[in-house]
Formats: C-alpha cells, sequence, structure tokens
C-alpha cells in the first residue's frame, strides 16, 4: 500500500509548477498534527509516515467480487511504514511497522469529549481507528523517537488505479502463490500484474509465510518494483502519462496540510536520478513473535535496543543496507508462532478411515501440540480442511494453516485456546515450517531495492 512513494518521483518530469498544481485539489487534507505537544527532536533527511488503509467504497461491485473485496472495511491501517529521504535525496529508506506491533497510545485528551484519555496499550493498527492520522503519528513517534515530517494515506481504489495507469508492474516469484482469501493465484515465475492482482498480491496473509512478515517482505519488493517501473517506462518525460499517474496517486490520497505542489517539485527535481538501487528495504527488528497482553490478544513485541539503533541511524541520516548481501537460501515457510505453543484437535470429515489419526501424527511430527486423541467429525462430506480459531489465537491459527497447505480458516469466537483441524477430502500431507526469527546480528535484515526487482 505504500505506492505513494512514487509521487516524489513523478515529480521529478520537471513538468512545473502549474501542472502540479492544478492536481493537487485532488488531494483529501487532514490535520496530522494537530496540537501534538512535546515531539521528539528533528534529525537530517526527512520523514514520511506512509499508511496504507482498506478503503474500498470508489470501487465497482465487480471489481469487489473479483479480487475478493466483499467485506466491510474496518477502517483500520492495513500497512504502516516510515519511508526516510535522505538529506541529500540520494536514498530512500523504508521501514515497515507490523500492524500488530505491541503500542502504547500515548495519554491525550479526547477531542469528540474533551474528556483526559491515559497511556494505555494496543495493537499498532488500532491507535488510526481510536485516533485518526493525529493519534498514529503521534504514537509512531512515541515508539521510535522520530519526529515525523509528513503524513500520506493511500487506500484500495489509489492503489489500483495506479498500477493499471502505468499498464501493470512486473513481479517474480520463485514458487507458486496461491491464497483464496485474496484470489491470489501466481505460479512460479515473471508476471505483469494489473492493479487488482498487485492488490491481491500485497494483501496476501496466507500465500507463502502465511504471516504479516512474509506480506511486508512482498510489499517492499512490489514497491521496489514499481519505482523501477516509473523510472524506466518514459513517465517521467511524457507530460500527458505524468499527468495521468499523478491524478491516479492523488485521487484518493489523504496527507498532511504542508505536503503540497511546492514540496512536491522540491523532491522531484532533487530525485532526477532515483533508481530502485537508491532505495532500501528492512522491517523493525523483532523480539517476541507472540506477545500477549491482557484484552488485546497476541502482538509482536519490538527488540528494544535493535529497534533504538536502526531509528538511530534514520535521525542520523545513515544508510542501513551493509554492502555484499547474500539471499538466505533456506526456503521454508516462516510462521509467526511455533509449533509447541500450538494446541491442536484433530477430527476426521471424511469416511476415510484413520486419516484423523494419520493428521495428528504429522503435525506432533512437526512440533505442534496435538491432543493425540483423534476423532470424527460431525459430518462426513468435508472436502476441504478447514482450521476453525478463537479470533484471539488468530496468529496461531495462520502459523497452523501453513503447514496445512489449502486449508482454510475459519474464526470461532468463544472457541478457547485450542485449534480444531477437520481433516478434508483434500488432505495430502502436512509442510514443514520454521519460526519467523529476528536476524542473529546486531543489524536488521535490510536489502537494496535492486535486489529485489526481477532480473
Amino acid at each position: 500500500m505504500a505506492t505513494t512513494l512514487s509521487v516524489v518521483v513523478l515529480a521529478s518530469a520537471g513538468i512545473g509548477h502549474a501542472v502540479v498544481s492544478s492536481i493537487e485539489s485532488d488531494i483529501t487534507r487532514v490535520d496530522a498534527f494537530r496540537d501534538m505537544k512535546n515531539r521528539p527532536a528533528a534529525g537530517h533527511g526527512m520523514n514520511v509516515l506512509l499508511v496504507g488503509t482498506d478503503g474500498r467504497e470508489r470501487l465497482t461491485a465487480a471489481e469487489r467480487r473479483d479480487f475478493h473485496l466483499g467485506g466491510a472495511p474496518c477502517h483500520c491501517t492495513d500497512t504502516m511504514m516510515i519511508v526516510h529521504l535522505s538529506a541529500d535525496r540520494e536514498r530512500a529508506s523504508v521501514v515497515s511497522l507490523p500492524r500488530d506491533s505491541y503500542a502504547e497510545v500515548p495519554a491525550r485528551t479526547d477531542p469528540r469529549t474533551g474528556e483526559p484519555r491515559a497511556a494505555h496499550p494496543v495493537r499498532l493498527n488500532a491507535a488510526y481507528a481510536e485516533g485518526g492520522p493525529n493519534l498514529t503519528v503521534s504514537t509512531v513517534e512515541h515508539m521510535t523517537d522520530l519526529k515525523i515530517d509528513h503524513y500520506v494515506e493511500v487506500d484500495f481504489t489509489s492503489f489500483m488505479r495506479t498500477v493499471d495507469v502505468l499498464d501493470g508492474v512486473r513481479v517474480c516469484t520463485p514458487e507458486p502463490l496461491k491464497d483464496s482469501y485474496t484470489g491470489l493465484d501466481l505460479p512460479a515465475g515473471t508476471h505483469r500484474l494489473t492493479g487488482g492482482q498487485a492488490l491481491q498480491y500485497v494483501r496476501s496473509r496466507h500465500a507463502d509465510g502465511a504471516s504479516d512478515l512474509s506480506r511486508m517482505r512482498r510489499q517492499q519488493r512490489f514497491l521496489a518494483a514499481l519505482l523501477e517501473r516509473t523510472t524506466s517506462s518514459g513517465v517521467l518525460l511524457n507530460p500527458m502519462r505524468f499527468r495521468d499517474v499523478t491524478r491516479a496517486v492523488l485521487g484518493s490520497v489523504r496527507a498532511d496540510k504542508g505536503f503540497g505542489a511546492d514540496e512536491l517539485l522540491d523532491l522531484g527535481r532533487a530525485m532526477r536520478n532515483f533508481s530502485p538501487s537508491s532505495s532500501e528495504f528492512t522491517t523493525v527488528p523483532i523480539a517476541e513473535m507472540a506477545f500477549p497482553v491482557k484484552g488485546i490478544g497476541s502482538t509482536l513485541k519490538w527488540d528494544e535496543d535493535k529497534a533504538r539503533r536502526l531509528f538511530d541511524a534514520l535521525r542520523a541520516d545513515r544508510p542501513l543496507a551493509a554492502p555484499h548481501r547474500r539471499p538466505p537460501a533456506d526456503r521454508t515457510p516462516t510462521v509467526e508462532v511455533a509449533p509447541r505453543e500450538i494446541r491442536v484437535q484433530v477430527l476426521n470429515g471424511t469416511t476415510t478411515k484413520g486419516l484423523a489419526g494419520r493428521v495428528d501424527r504429522a503435525l506432533a511430527g512437526l512440533g505442534f501440540a496435538v491432543t493425540g486423541r483423534p476423532a470424527d467429525a460431525p459430518v462426513h462430506d468435508a472436502r476441504r480442511t478447514v482450521v476453525e480459531y478463537d479470533p484471539r489465537w488468530d496468529r496461531s491459527a495462520r502459523s497452523l494453516s501453513t503447514a496445512l497447505p489449502g486449508s482454510e480458516l475459519r474464526a470461532v469466537p468463544g472457541q478457547g485456546p485450542v485449534l480444531k483441524v477437520t481433516a478434508g477430502t483434500d488432505f495430502k500431507d502436512v509442510r514443514k515450517v520454521k519460526v519467523a526469527t529476528p536476524p542473529s546480528s546486531d543489524a536488521p535484515e535490510v536489502v537494496k531495492g535492486d535486489e529485489v526487482v526481477c532480473p
């Protein structure tokens, strides 16, 4: 959802103030910094908080159906990134902030009631639902000690329209990606994605690693590919295409009041030679993948020391990427919760005798905490393997589903901590998984944009 970064690249065409000013009126303005006090000291360079929301009101009924967007939007942040633009405008450092991160909303006065509200813990994406852009910026600054200079918010509509007006964006995948929840179905290889397909690609949480961490890596790869497409397609040299792309980006964008035509043009002129090799991507270091919080559930706990060093580097305007990085060779899917922490009851939803026992033993072999008491399900005509789970244990459910390729997740409020697997006729075998752990070194895992785009 972070494609708004392309706005500053598009401005490098030098089309002129008049064109950008005529389009600027399409931007919806928000007062993201209203009444903010005790903010962090400014560092070097510029920090833009990029927020992707699940807004879909302007999509057609056919688009919602084709791209699996039939549910009601949650009006929350689906994706959040800090984009640091270096003072010399020769580098962009993009840091993904997991939406399930443990966060503490700072004490504030509720603007609706005028009543004071004490600081309290939340998942990071809940800050937007509680207090909109203003509370989101305040919470991120409180967590990172970075001063946010600008706020930009993109929804599904803007994302799809931008990709389509660029005639698609090319991505590569070494393994097939399939997710029944978003409708994503990509064979291994190179693909040029349309806007709807690109949205499926960046939204999928059940395609490869079945987690937000693997999804964020895909989002980072897609952003690098988008930058490559923008800088190599001639858009920056064609005034008409420049106008069309910029209108597609800005048509459903919300930004702070200070992020206007002058700022876009100044950035664009300084970034004429910007390319994927000018960008670097990482995710805030995580210390605990399943940090329990009373009343909230499982969250991601940041590694405070490594996160502090990461944000100190941004504040000092230092590059994050180390030279000569090697891509990881292990392609085992990663999960958020260790199998030994996931309790599982296995049921047989078919007429095949012994199927539940076979699934039970296979999951035990991967380390899952099975009950060891497989049983028959009330139904015996299940075509698809189903994982039923209490929403409070959604991260455990996604991890279990990764080990059961093709399985369907089904939320059952009040079920409790034991996940229930009903094996269907589609069951073939389990898949080995590994827990996503922070890198062993003190530095976060960083990739350059030209390392993740298609060769």
